[in-house]
């Protein structure tokens, strides 16, 4: 991927806080070249092999309970670009209507076939196809829905930087967060998304800024194979 220049970013992100972490990128063009031709190149393989299993998936999923086969929510990527998110449906159709856009743990909200994709992170095999559009990479700052992104600014104008580089689908905080549904547990539907902003989020946020701080290629690999690690062991 090429980085803008300074000036042909967004208004909203030209400030001091994102400043700092566009100098760091800026150094490493490089490093971000290689990372676009790798994620396109695995993406292509995994799809050719994953043909066939997504298929089954998909039909499991319309097996199990109606509704489509994708969920499609609008989610936010790089410079603010909204996109509509590739991933398996592991809810009922109409989720966002009945509840928060957050997932707690024991979600009523959740099918059968739902549970097991999610426990092992299969619904998310659809995004390589966000991956080869670009808009997404294999890791970077998972992607956020638009009302959680408008509240950046009065939180810390420094998540605009996570947007200087395509959402993940794996990045060091969903690793170390990887049961976030369970912190949010137990909370009432009205109290799931302010919690889940104001705690969860923001310490996510701490992870995310500090890969932007020490990005390199071959770092990205390693939370790569981090990820795979973490996903067995569950």
């Amino acid at each position: 991927m090429r980085l803008r220049k300074w000036e042909d970013l967004p208004a909203f992100m030209q400030c001091e806080e994102v400043r700092e972490y566009y100098d760091i990128l800026a150094k490493k063009k490089g490093a971000l070249g290689l990372k676009r031709v790798f994620d396109v190149v695995v993406a292509v393989i995994m799809l050719i092999i994953l043909a066939i299993p997504m298929l089954i998936i998909a039909v499991m999923i319309k097996v199990d309970s109606p509704g489509p086969v994708f969920y499609r929510q609008e989610r936010v990527t790089t410079y603010g670009k909204r996109f509509r998110i590739h991933k398996f449906r592991t809810m009922v159709d109409g989720a966002d209507r009945k509840g928060s856009t957050v997932t707690v743990d024991h979600d009523s909200r959740i099918t059968k076939v739902g549970a097991k994709l999610r426990d092992k992170r299969l619904d998310e095999l659809p995004q390589l196809f966000d991956v080869l559009d670009g808009n997404m990479s294999f890791v970077g700052t998972r992607p956020e829905a638009v009302k959680y992104v408008k509240q950046y600014e009065k939180y810390n104008k420094a998540y605009y930087a996570t947007l200087l580089l395509p959402a993940g689908i794996t990045s060091e905080a969903s690793i170390k967060y990887k049961d976030e549904s369970k912190l949010l547990d137990g909370l009432a539907p009205e109290e799931v998304d302010k919690v889940y902003m104001a705690n969860v989020l923001t310490a996510k946020m701490q992870w995310n800024l500090e890969s932007i701080n020490k990005f390199s290629f071959w770092g990205e690999v390693g939370t790569m194979f981090k990820t795979v690690f973490a996903v067995n062991k569950e």
